[in-house]
């Protein structure tokens, strides 16, 4: 028995649905929040890797006004020792501290 090829509509013979991802909001301009405030390092982490590099705008969503003024207030954090420059204190600090 032979497998027949069929062509769908548009002329591809072989297509696959592309994905195509949901769109990203700026979850700043959705709350429509003026400043983003650097003493409050428990929603700053959530912008920062694994490895405590500041993610880009890409992984974030996060629009350009927003993700300028989030990179300055996580340096502000940064250098007021509210939150790590290296990966080797992210366990040791905050959220993610081991109790002995």
């Amino acid at each position: 028995m032979i497998k027949q090829r069929t062509q769908k509509p548009g002329g591809r013979k072989w297509s696959r649905e592309r994905y195509v991802p949901k769109r990203k909001v700026c979850s700043f301009c959705s709350d429509k929040v003026e400043l983003i405030d650097y003493k409050e390092p428990s929603k700053l982490r959530r912008y920062l890797s694994d490895r405590g590099k500041i993610e880009p705008r890409r992984r974030t969503g996060a629009c350009a006004r927003h993700q300028r003024a989030l990179a300055v207030a996580i340096k502000r954090a940064r250098h007021l020792a509210l939150l790590p420059y290296v990966a080797a204190h992210i366990p040791k600090v905050g959220a993610f501290a081991q109790s002995s």
